[in-house]
């Protein structure tokens, strides 16, 4: 499929953005079905909005938690729970991969 470039109006400001055909291509080699809505300005604003410049995940609350796999101390962004096992990052990885057949 050749891809060409599209002029696309931002959701946002209503300013007409290039989705490119290069950038068309990133999006079907991964696999993504919608088109981008916003242009790169209002995105990056959006992301910023969103996560707060980076600073909220810095502030977040962490628990002390021992890996179920390896029994490691790790942190975790989420209050552990008995009824639940916790993994460090790497088993987290590791569980993933299996689950998704890598």
């Amino acid at each position: 499929m050749a891809f060409q470039d599209k002029t696309i109006v931002c959701k946002e400001c209503g300013n007409e953005f290039v989705f490119t055909a290069g950038e068309q291509e990133f999006y079907a080699e991964k696999g993504f079905e919608n088109e981008p809505i916003r242009c790169k300005d209002c995105r990056d604003a959006r992301k910023k909005r969103m996560n707060g410049n980076g600073q909220r995940r810095q502030n977040r609350q962490m628990y002390d938690a021992v890996c179920a796999d390896c029994g490691a101390t790790t942190q975790v962004p989420f209050k552990p729970r008995n009824d639940r096992p916790v993994y460090c990052s790497d088993c987290y990885q590791n569980h993933r991969s299996a689950q998704n057949g890598y």
